[in-house]
């Protein structure tokens, strides 16, 4: 969740406000899948950004523009366009080669979501953000494959949506069922998926699978606040609400058959099961606190940013340490959240099948988070260097041969999993060498907002949302229902557009097209 902040930080005076065609100016196509924002949109850009979309989604990105123009000239206020939040971004300081939007970018807190920078560590000055992080730490992807079919799950789908549904605690205020000390949590947010491994909840293999192998290795649980782990404490193995859903999904077109077939996916109609999830009310927390304790930072170093939303600390302050170590806590405890709920999901289906679950063969195909920053070496102007990689509501994409993914998937690549919206379907990609060089090895999440929730809200009714999922066959099971207009396909971009312009600009490469036939949601 993205909210706004009344907080004093240290921001650049705004400048006088400008007209949409002297804007829009500053933002020209270099390619039919990217535009570029040229130094001079907002003060004190280091670097020009760069905004991955065809041409569909520029309208989508530009009118957002011409109503932040629009409302500026009429007196009127609120959040910054995407466009303004990748320029602010581009301003900050230590950042390295440009501020990039994947094309489900949308307008965020601080950081617009779908937006990547990166930080050289060997510069004093270089900053890590929350903002560029988001609230839902490690929020992320699971996919889990099967070896049933559609024509074996398609008649009990009903039963087997409300057995999920009846197995993963659901909803805002959602409390797990797996049972949890104060010294597991502690124990939890050093380990990762280790303390699932060591509890019984995960498989040795699922860890293998697993960005940063399920673990991050920095964290330290002293650095996450009271608060913070009395809201983890009741939250894990829970899915929560919002855009999270657990997902029964059918493999409907293989693009790539070699690199489907190294993720066990060999045949169209094979059945899947995703899981969508984050740190819950912790990662939430540990957000909320470092955002209060990086304010007092920017005051002392005399860190001045265009949108207070930015505020954020050097790297090497015990400010910008902390939060590393306690955001790494927060990713922890979001993938012992999807390892729990993936222990649950695999209790349901061996219910339902009457057979073990590694019977039904349901091995973790790929685990990934869209809302994390993280140390990694990338070559900027010829030369190999440590950055700090802040990617929010964007995927790692690694390409073949890298060091960091898994054996199995050396010649393919590293699989990334973009779920769509509720109802629509999903896709696994695959990471490109030209992703590495141009976008740090990172592409986009899923569909991205096209409207607000507030907007959803106002002009869908839940009834008909639901009513429509039915009329596709797709069983649902809803802890919230009214909170589904915020959700429905009509809130978002089309995640197909979106998967395209990454396939076309060659960032990643499409391998599996997924489609939903039943949803659980929060």
């Amino acid at each position: 969740t993205e909210r706004c902040s009344s907080r004093r930080v240290m921001s650049a005076a705004a400048p006088a406000a400008r007209a949409y065609a002297d804007e829009a100016a500053f933002v020209t196509s270099d390619t039919p899948t990217r535009m570029r924002i040229a130094p001079g949109f907002v003060q004190g850009m280091r670097v020009h950004g760069e905004v991955y979309v065809n041409a569909a989604l520029r309208e989508l990105v530009m009118d957002e523009l011409q109503a932040y123009c629009d409302a500026s000239r009429d007196g009127g206020g609120g959040y910054s366009p995407a466009l303004k939040q990748i320029a602010n971004v581009a301003a900050l300081p230590g950042v390295v080669r440009a501020s990039i939007a994947l094309p489900d970018v949308h307008s965020g807190y601080g950081f617009a979501i779908g937006n990547v920078a990166a930080f050289d560590a060997a510069d004093p000055e270089a900053i890590v953000s929350p903002g560029g992080v988001g609230f839902d730490i490690n929020c992320g992807v699971r996919l889990l494959r099967t070896n049933l079919t559609e024509a074996e799950v398609g008649p009990v789908k009903e039963e087997l949506a409300q057995s999920l549904f009846d197995h993963i605690p659901v909803g805002v205020g959602s409390r797990g069922i797996i049972p949890t000390s104060p010294a597991a949590l502690e124990a939890a947010l050093e380990m990762g998926m280790d303390w699932s491994l060591r509890e019984g909840y995960a498989w040795a293999e699922d860890k293998e699978h697993t960005e940063e192998y399920g673990r991050m290795l920095n964290a330290d649980p002293s650095k996450v606040s009271a608060r913070a782990k009395k809201r983890g404490l009741p939250q894990m193995g829970t899915l929560g609400a919002g855009n999270h859903y657990a997902e029964i999904q059918v493999v409907d077109e293989i693009f790539d058959e070699f690199a489907a077939k190294k993720m066990g996916i060999d045949r169209v109609g094979q059945i899947c099961i995703m899981i969508h999830s984050g740190s819950r009310g912790l990662g939430h927390q540990v957000a909320t606190d470092s955002l209060t304790a990086m304010e007092r930072a920017m005051e002392r170093d005399g860190i001045k940013v265009n949108d207070r939303q930015l505020a954020c600390a050097r790297i090497q302050s015990q400010e910008g340490q902390d939060y590393l170590a306690a955001m790494a806590c927060a990713a922890n405890y979001a993938w012992v959240n999807r390892s729990s709920m993936t222990f649950l999901c695999r209790q349901a289906f061996a219910k339902m099948f009457g057979k073990p679950p590694d019977e039904l063969d349901m091995h973790v195909v790929y685990d990934v988070s869209h809302n994390i920053a993280k140390f990694e070496e990338h070559m900027v102007d010829g030369e190999l260097k440590t950055l700090l990689v802040h990617r929010k509501g964007s995927t790692r994409a690694f390409p073949p041969h890298h060091p960091l993914i898994p054996v199995d998937y050396q010649y393919t690549g590293q699989p990334v999993l973009i779920g769509g919206t509720m109802g629509t379907c999903s896709y696994i990609l695959t990471g490109t060498e030209k992703g590495m060089r141009d976008t740090f090895g990172s592409t986009c999440h899923g569909a991205g907002r096209a409207r607000s929730r507030n907007k959803s809200r106002n002009v869908l009714q839940y009834e008909d949302v639901l009513a429509k999922l039915k009329t596709k066959g797709i069983a649902i099971r809803v802890a919230s229902p009214k909170l589904v207009m915020e959700e429905a396909p009509e809130s978002y971009k089309d995640v197909t557009e979106v998967v395209n312009t990454c396939h076309d600009a060659g960032i990643s490469k499409k391998c599996v097209k997924l489609r939903p036939i039943a949803v659980v949601k929060g």
